[in-house]
């Protein structure tokens, strides 16, 4: 089986430019060689954590003509040490590669749950979304408002000044109310 899944085709084979990497799920090492491909061998085990729970995957050839039941699923307690012993005990008369994987495949994800049930309890900041389109829009429409009014202001001290210089005459009536309040903010 290695010889052509090595040499021909593996779809879970990815290759980079230093190595060759394995994508499937079973793989203890995450690397594609004949000792940790869960493919090539027919006596395999490996630990997989689901929803915050380890679980210890043991693949034997004696269950290889059942294709459901081809993993054996055993849940690990969550006590670390408990766990460890257990995967020995499942674990006694297989290879040593295979073990050893498996025990730092159990630590290391054991340390990564850890680390997630820390973060989990830290306070972590909101983070909001910067919304650039929107501002910039904004910013736009502020300019063109300040325009505007300067704009407004202009006309309406235009307006005034040929108003005191006597241009129109008595040829305009002036609403009372705006009349006064000009003259007011005039005054002061």
């Amino acid at each position: 089986v290695w010889q052509v899944i090595n040499y021909n085709h593996c779809s879970f084979k990815a290759k980079t430019d230093t190595q060759t990497m394995c994508r499937n799920q079973y793989n203890i090492t995450g690397m594609c060689n004949k000792s940790s491909c869960p493919l090539a061998n027919s006596q395999y085990a490996t630990v997989l954590e689901h929803e915050g729970r380890l679980f210890l995957y043991m693949k034997t050839a004696e269950r290889a003509h059942m294709p459901k039941q081809l993993w054996e699923k055993v849940k690990l307690p969550k006590n670390y040490m408990k766990a460890l012993e257990l995967v020995d005990e499942h674990l006694q008369y297989w290879p040593k590669f295979v073990v050893h994987k498996c025990k730092q495949r159990l630590t290391k994800i054991t340390q990564y749950l850890i680390r997630m049930r820390r973060l989990r309890l830290k306070a972590q900041p909101k983070l909001e979304r910067i919304h650039k389109k929107r501002e910039k829009r904004d910013a736009r429409r502020e300019i063109k408002a300040e325009r505007a009014a300067n704009l407004d202001k202009a006309i309406e001290k235009e307006l005034l000044d040929r108003l005191r210089a006597g241009t129109y005459g008595d040829i305009y009536n002036f609403p009372r109310k705006e009349y006064v309040k000009v003259l007011n903010r005039e005054e002061v």
